[in-house]
């Protein structure tokens, strides 16, 4: 830059002289002259160079910033994002989660028997069944927790207390949960086709208890197994060292539209006291009275077996289910017997486009697909079923309950369910006798529920 720059003021200064001077030779005093001039050029020439060499900025080579140590702040925290399930489920990026849980449950119900047989408890009354109330969420790690509680008719009894983990198929649970009963118990009572469950799950002392399990869930398999001691209210009493193992295995494949669920269960169950006792009994179908027409009374139990089968399928709007249980009674220097239960139910989904919910080896939610906020009606279900109950085996008689019951049921919106029952009931060798002594009668049972859960 430099040359030419000082050539150019040269090249300026040489085509400014006179014309003239150009014209013709230079004498002695021109050329003196014009190298006096080109000497005052060369020294202006140098000037502006040495200006021009301050002003300019030599590049300096750069080097990466040295990182900046983080600083916590709140802000460097996963954005949180809120869901509705009923209620809000409060959840973040990297594997946090929270949600309140829960339900009521307001039955109206009525049993009616012959004089004498259930007396003042069997007429019509009211009862909150359940209020359940809880939180669940999940912990970064695979891992996820629920602790709720029933607080219905002033008294508190825990329900789902545990904490799960699992990454994969693969699944391992501490706390109280059900173990791995029938395809009845296993599925809700949000979502269960009538009031009360089988008349075997009553009979046969399901309940959720604490213990350790596993599930393995993968395709259409899913196998359950587990050891329990007891329920936790019962832990309390320190000589109970009740022990259980409990196994379900479910196959659940989907042929086209339709659901088929095919399922085993195993249970054994050890009291571990010489002195313990055991008493198999059911109500008449709705929990509004203590009474149990049919009932074993207490009888010396060493250790208990059972085997169940269920079977189901949802197809379209259409449903059937079926089980059958069996359960041995073991016991020290008398007969064993074995009891039995069972039922066998059809229902069908009124409303176009909906169908009942299937969900890990259980029925799940009802939900409409024109519910009253948009306009419709809602969901309305018909069931039918048929109970059987057999308490008398070994030299036991607990007597028998046959049952055919009908109910409907309506879901507004996804939350909320009200489901009416009526239920024909027949007795033989009841344990309560009617006014007359007779064992062997009828009954009719009633019931009306109003329900929402979150």
């Amino acid at each position: 830059m430099r040359y030419s720059l000082t050539a150019a003021l040269l090249a300026t200064s040489i085509f400014c002289l006179p014309t003239a001077a150009r014209a013709q030779a230079m004498t002695a005093e021109e050329a003196a002259a014009l190298r006096a001039e080109l000497a005052a050029l060369k020294a202006q020439v140098a000037t502006l160079e040495s200006r021009l060499d301050a002003a300019t900025v030599q590049p300096v080579p750069t080097t990466a910033p040295a990182p900046t140590p983080a600083v916590p702040s709140v802000t460097a925290k996963p954005a949180s994002a809120i869901a509705w399930k009923g209620a809000p489920e409060i959840g973040t990026a990297d594997g946090w989660s929270f949600k309140p849980r829960g339900r009521m449950q307001l039955d109206l119900a009525a049993v009616d028997t012959p004089v004498g047989a259930t007396g003042v408890r069997g007429g019509l009354k009211t009862e909150f069944r359940r209020i359940y109330l809880g939180v669940d969420g999940k912990i970064p790690g695979g891992f996820a927790y629920r602790v709720e509680a029933d607080v219905a008719n002033s008294s508190v009894e825990l329900t789902d207390v545990y904490l799960t983990y699992g990454t994969g198929p693969l699944s391992i649970t501490a706390g109280q949960i059900k173990p791995f009963w029938s395809l009845d118990e296993m599925t809700s009572d949000l979502f269960t086709s009538f009031l009360e469950r089988a008349a075997f799950a009553q009979a046969f002392g399901f309940e959720r208890r604490v213990g350790l399990s596993a599930q393995y869930k993968r395709g259409d398999l899913l196998l359950q197994a587990g050891v329990f001691g007891d329920n936790a209210e019962d832990l309390l009493d320190d000589s109970n060292n009740a022990v259980s193992l409990d196994g379900r295995v479910v196959w659940m494949p989907k042929l086209a539209d339709a659901q088929l669920h095919l399922a085993a269960s195993g249970h054994w169950r050890d009291p571990n006291d010489p002195a313990a006792l055991g008493r198999y009994r059911a109500r008449p179908f709705v929990h509004t009275t203590d009474v149990r027409l049919v009932d074993t009374g207490l009888i010396d139990v060493a250790s208990e077996r059972g085997v169940g089968l269920e079977g189901a399928v949802i197809a379209g709007p259409f449903h059937a289910a079926g089980e059958a249980y069996w359960h041995r009674v073991n016991r020290t220097g008398s007969a064993d017997p074995t009891f039995f239960g069972g039922y066998a139910e059809v229902g069908m989904v009124l409303t176009p486009g909906d169908r009942r919910g299937y969900k890990d080896g259980g029925f799940d939610r009802l939900k409409p697909s024109k519910p009253i906020t948009a306009g419709g009606i809602g969901a309305f279900e018909l069931n039918a079923r048929y109970d059987h109950l057999d308490l008398n085996d070994g030299g036991i008689v607990g007597g028998r309950q046959q049952a055919a019951l009908i109910g409907l049921v309506w879901a507004p919106i996804d939350y909320i369910r009200i489901t009416a029952n009526y239920g024909k009931l027949w007795i033989d060798d009841a344990r309560v006798a009617t006014a007359t002594g007779d064992r062997d009668y009828t009954a009719d049972s009633f019931g009306l529920r109003t329900q929402v859960d979150f």
